[in-house]
């Protein structure tokens, strides 16, 4: 979501005479925008700030605005302890940077704009046009979550679940696909809780299916506890939703679940999965694990690599627990932080075993890739992704870009998979 934020963001900017540049020691104006979930992000900040500081050093100070959750988790902070920041913008205020902007350089103050305004960020929003001119391009339905899982940030930095209407959202993903969007993956931080009007996820993926130039769909992140029987019967009747589900579950542990407050439990989760394989074969799973939550023993962190194997999850993002500020559990235990390490490197080993497992089977089979963008500084390489997320790079004479193509796998490792178009008579075997 972020990388839909930051371009938004210059949407609104260039509004009012900002363009972007590659020389960052010659810009006059940088706007950070800022993810609060991973571990060590106000630290980030600081750095970020230091080393504009740095490059500034014997030349005119640029605007500097922090931007994103960590803008709304501690904004004051910020203002307070670096001074070089010039405001502070939380993630349903950033519609006013253009605002922002022009005070700060009229006036030279700081600016706190943190206030929770989701409806009217976005229909400020609404009246731009979205200029994301990639491929696979992003787009934002939902924003927020109701859940309070007890280590996330989300619901005090992005606050209560809001649904943008369809009609709005359709006429974005217009606006994408006239910029030759071929792909587009719903955001939201619980985006399977997408419900405008009575009208669910499934019936404004159904809405996007029948547009002509969109060849792909996809949504994440989801929830289990939002996961219906009507999105579950998306994935056997419409042809243009991708089989790959980002379902995250945090722990195979039902009691670290609990403590979680994730309120299901990991029964729940496999039922979940399971019907989802059964009425489509082809579906696949990737997910986000915690390892290290306060409480977790031997036998929970040995119930979550179980998880893991049971799934076979095709791509797992783990982190070791790290506690976010005005969170439930920030004020719990952690566990020590030497076995939390050891615990990460094992099971981030078994994920990648089954990563490269699942890889494996893939090569000397076919795998329709939707290409786009040729690769800098290599002649005639063209990089693309399959129908779950794999990195596919193969050479070829003819322009891909845009194009979904059937790939014969060669070869590939955990990142990416080589591979050869044979109807073109190119290949990326020496």
């Amino acid at each position: 979501m972020n990388e839909y934020d930051s371009n938004r963001i210059y949407d609104l900017v260039k509004e009012i005479g900002y363009i972007r540049t590659e020389k960052s020691d010659e810009a006059n104006c940088y706007i950070i925008n800022t993810c609060h979930i991973r571990e060590k992000a106000t630290e980030k900040v600081y750095h970020d700030v230091g080393r504009v500081k740095k490059n500034f050093r014997n030349k005119k100070k640029p605007i500097v605005i922090i931007a994103g959750c960590v803008a709304q988790a501690e904004g004051e902070i910020l203002l307070k302890r670096e001074k070089y920041i010039d405001a502070v913008v939380g993630p349903q205020s950033y519609h006013r940077l253009s605002e922002i902007l022009k005070k700060i350089e009229s006036n030279s103050i700081s600016i706190d704009s943190t206030e929770f305004e989701v409806i009217e960020k976005f229909d400020n929003l609404n009246l731009i046009k979205n200029s994301d001119s990639n491929i696979s391009s992003f787009l934002t339905i939902q924003e927020g979550c109701d859940k309070f899982c007890k280590f996330c940030v989300v619901p005090y930095t992005r606050g209560a679940e809001f649904s943008r209407s369809i009609k709005e959202i359709l006429n974005e993903c217009q606006d994408l696909v006239n910029n030759g969007a071929k792909e587009i993956t719903l955001l939201g931080q619980n985006v399977n809780a997408f419900n405008y009007r009575g009208n669910k996820l499934s019936h404004l993926i159904s809405e996007i299916n029948k547009l002509d130039r969109i060849r792909r769909i996809r949504y994440t992140t989801s929830h289990p506890l939002d996961f219906s029987n009507d999105l579950i019967e998306a994935h056997t009747t419409l042809e243009k939703l991708m089989p790959l589900i980002h379902l995250p579950i945090q722990s195979g542990s039902n009691k670290i679940l609990k403590s979680m407050n994730r309120k299901h439990s990991v029964e729940d989760y496999l039922n979940l999965v399971n019907k989802l394989k059964r009425l489509n074969p082809a579906i696949r799973f990737s997910s986000d694990f915690i390892i290290g939550y306060p409480g977790e023993t031997d036998k929970d962190f040995n119930d979550t690599l179980k998880l893991l194997k049971e799934v076979e999850f095709i791509n797992s993002y783990s982190f070791i627990f790290s506690p976010r500020p005005g969170t439930p559990a920030s004020k719990m235990e952690k566990i020590d932080e030497n076995l939390a390490k050891e615990r990460l490197k094992i099971f981030q080993k078994s994920a990648g075993e089954l990563k490269m497992k699942y890889r494996k089977e893939l090569f000397n089979k076919k795998s329709s890739v939707l290409f786009e963008n040729k690769i800098k500084g290599k002649e005639n390489e063209f990089f693309g992704r399959d129908e779950y997320l794999n990195s596919v790079i193969v050479k070829s004479q003819s322009d891909l870009i845009g194009k979904i193509e059937e790939v014969d796998i060669l070869e590939g490792n955990q990142n990416t998979l080589y591979g050869k178009i044979e109807k073109k008579f190119n290949n990326f075997a020496a």
